[in-house]
């Protein structure tokens, strides 16, 4: 493995220079105010939401990790900037599962620890069926199909409960769904957008997907401090 292998993954990107992606690098500054919004939303709860105020802390993290890829755009670049997402992912949906449906720890355990399989499963069996490279043709955007599907069946779950505060989450969850099917969107048509937008649509990507990150946060929050 060669950790300084170049990587050449966005439209914008027209050669190895530091400053080749410049809205896809300076984009990651909205993760930067995600990250201090919900920190600033967690620590002022009563008591603050110390797990909240940890996500927000991935939130920062995940930006810098962007930058550095869409700087360095080397291949240990990309893992500092692909882990802390699926560390996010992860630790969300611990959370939301607890939280937001009432799991039990192990069942909150076992559940996360089959998404992560299904998230290392999904691409590689969605090639064999299909015969196509699925990876190259969303652009790597099917990677985040299972959090995608998970945000949605969490937004169900929850909004099938009786106590309205459930109810409430629920929907709030779908309405974040639905934006991060947005994000998704501008990042799987970068490459496309590349003879109309001379950046591509990744910087989209970048702003949209904070704002995602936050509401997430904020969501889980208010749900704890609607518990009386």
């Amino acid at each position: 493995m060669n950790w300084f292998e170049p990587v050449s993954a966005y439209c914008e990107r027209g050669g190895p220079d530091f400053w080749a992606e410049p809205a896809n690098a300076l984009s990651n500054a909205a993760f930067l105010l995600a990250a201090a919004a919900a920190a600033r939303r967690a620590s002022v709860a009563d008591p603050p939401d110390r797990t909240c105020l940890g996500l927000a802390a991935l939130i920062a993290v995940v930006g810098v990790g962007s930058f550095l890829f869409h700087t360095l755009a080397v291949y240990w670049a990309m893992l500092a900037d692909v882990v802390p997402i699926a560390l996010f992912i992860y630790a969300y949906l611990a959370l939301a599962l607890s939280r937001f449906l009432r799991l039990a720890p192990v069942r909150v355990a076992a559940a996360t620890g089959g998404f992560a399989l299904l998230g290392f499963a999904l691409t590689p069996l969605l090639d064999g069926l299909t015969g196509l490279d699925v990876a190259r043709l969303t652009n790597g955007s099917v990677d985040y199909l299972p959090a995608l599907l998970a945000l949605f069946g969490v937004a169900w779950a929850a909004a099938r409960r009786p106590e309205e505060r459930f109810v409430g989450t629920g929907r709030r969850l779908a309405g974040i769904g639905l934006l991060f099917l947005i994000s998704l969107a501008a990042r799987t048509g970068d490459r496309a957008a590349c003879a109309l937008l001379p950046t591509g649509t990744h910087p989209l990507w970048h702003v949209l997907n904070a704002v995602v990150l936050y509401a997430l946060v904020a969501t889980a929050i208010r749900h704890r401090e609607t518990a009386g």
